[in-house]
C-alpha cells in the first residue's frame, strides 16, 4: 500500500528526533561531569530528563500515530469546496471512485480542474474511476434515483466529456499522470482520496451519495485498506474496466474494393446493441466498408468487416435517438456529423479477420 512509505518516513522521523535528544542529553551529562557544584547537579538532572524524554518519544510516538490513524471523523455531507482545497495541495496521490462526480458540474468545474492541474504539477498521480455509462448498473442506479430525476448515464457522459477536453489541454509531461477509467460493476463504495487521507461513503437507495454522512479516514487504517483494495480490484480488472481512450473513440480501417485504405479514429456510440460511428472526418462514397473491433472495449477481440448504413426513423432505434446519444457523449453536434450504423457488409457477413492480418490494432494499444 502507498501508506507504507509514509509509515516508514514517520518511523525515521521518530528515530531522528530521539537521536537528537540523546545527543543533547549526552552533551549535558558530559558537561555535568566536568562541572562542580550547583551547575553540575543542574546539568545532571536536565540530562537525565532529556534521556527519559528521548526514550519515551521513540516508544510512544508510534503508538500515538497508530491511534490517530484508527480515528474516524464523520462529516454530515460531502464538502466540495474543502475537497478541492485539499486536492490543490496534494502532491502524491489523488483517487476518485464514484458513479459520476459533482466536482465536474458547472458550479465547481473550473475550480476542480484547476486543482487537478495543480496536483499534477506537484507530482501527484491522479486516478479517476467512474461507472461505465453504457452498463446495466448505470441504468439501475438511475432507477434507484428516479424520485431525484437523475439520469445517471447522462451525468457520467457529461463528466467524461469534460475530462477528455481537459486531458487534451495538458502538457505531455502532466498528461500521463492523469488516468481515467470506467468500471462495469455494481457501485458499492464512494472514495475521494487526497494523499494519505480520504472521504468514503456508500450508495443509499433513493439518495445521492453526496448528501449522506462521509467518513474521513487515514489510508493506513483498516478502513483505508479496505477501500484501497476495492479500488485496486476494479482498476486492474481487465474484463470490467476500460480507459477513457477506448471509451472515447474506435479506430476503424477504411476499405475499398476489398483493400485497406487508411486507419482513422472515429467517435462511436452503442445503442440497443447496435454500433454507430460518426463518419464526419471522412467522405463516404461508393461501396466503402470498414474493419474494426466492436465493441471496442472487448479485450482480445478480433476485428471484423462492416458495411455502413445511414440510420432511419423506421429503424428499431430511431435516428433521433442515436443522435441524442452522440450529443450526450460528445456535446451538441453540427452539420459535419455523419452518423452511420455498422451492418453486415454487402454480400453477407464476413468472418473476423485474424489479428495478424489486420492493418493495425483497432484499440490503438
Amino acid at each position: 500500500m502507498p501508506g507504507w512509505a509514509d509509515r516508514g518516513g514517520r518511523q525515521r522521523r521518530a528515530f531522528v528526533v530521539g537521536g537528537a535528544l540523546l545527543t543533547v542529553a549526552a552533551v549535558m551529562l558530559l558537561a555535568a561531569w566536568r562541572s562542580t557544584g550547583f551547575l553540575s547537579d543542574l546539568l545532571l538532572n536536565l540530562g537525565s530528563s532529556v534521556v527519559l524524554a528521548a526514550i519515551s518519544y521513540v516508544i510512544f510516538d508510534p503508538l500515538f500515530e497508530e491511534a490517530r490513524r484508527a480515528r474516524v471523523q464523520e462529516h454530515l455531507s460531502f464538502d466540495q469546496r474543502a475537497f478541492v482545497t485539499r486536492l490543490h495541495r496534494s502532491g502524491r496521490r489523488v483517487r476518485i471512485l464514484d458513479t459520476w462526480t459533482i466536482l465536474l458540474e458547472r458550479t465547481h468545474r473550473d475550480e476542480t480542474l484547476g486543482a487537478v492541474r495543480a496536483a499534477l504539477a506537484n507530482g501527484a498521480q491522479v486516478q479517476l474511476l467512474l461507472l461505465d455509462p453504457d452498463c446495466t448498473a448505470a441504468q439501475q442506479r438511475s432507477e434507484e434515483l428516479e424520485r431525484q430525476r437523475v439520469d445517471v448515464p447522462r451525468q457520467i457522459r457529461t463528466n467524461l466529456r469534460h475530462l477528455a477536453a481537459f486531458q487534451s489541454t495538458l502538457d505531455p509531461a502532466l498528461r500521463h499522470r492523469l488516468q481515467v477509467r470506467l468500471y462495469d460493476a455494481s457501485p458499492s463504495i464512494q472514495l475521494y482520496q487526497w494523499d494519505g487521507r480520504a472521504l468514503i461513503s456508500f450508495f443509499p437507495i433513493g439518495k445521492l451519495s453526496f448528501n449522506v454522512p462521509q467518513l474521513e479516514v487515514d489510508m493506513d487504517s483498516p478502513w483505508g485498506g479496505f477501500v484501497h483494495a476495492r479500488f485496486e480490484e476494479l482498476w486492474e480488472h481487465e474484463q470490467a474496466t476500460v480507459n477513457l481512450e477506448r471509451y472515447w473513440s474506435v479506430t476503424v480501417t477504411l476499405r475499398h474494393d476489398g483493400s485497406d485504405v487508411v486507419e482513422v479514429p472515429v467517435p462511436y456510440v452503442t445503442v440497443d446493441g447496435q454500433h454507430y460511428v460518426d463518419c464526419g472526418s471522412f467522405r463516404v462514397t461508393g461501396p466503402l466498408t470498414v474493419r474494426a473491433v466492436l465493441p471496442p472495449r472487448a479485450p482480445g477481440a478480433a476485428p471484423a468487416v462492416f458495411g455502413l448504413a445511414e440510420p432511419a426513423d423506421t429503424d428499431r432505434t430511431p435516428a433521433a435517438t442515436v443522435k441524442r446519444h452522440f450529443d450526450q457523449k460528445y456535446g451538441r453536434g453540427d452539420e459535419q456529423r455523419a452518423i452511420r450504423r455498422l451492418v453486415p457488409p454487402p454480400g453477407g457477413p464476413r468472418t473476423p479477420v485474424p489479428r495478424s492480418s489486420a492493418a493495425g490494432d483497432a484499440h490503438g494499444r
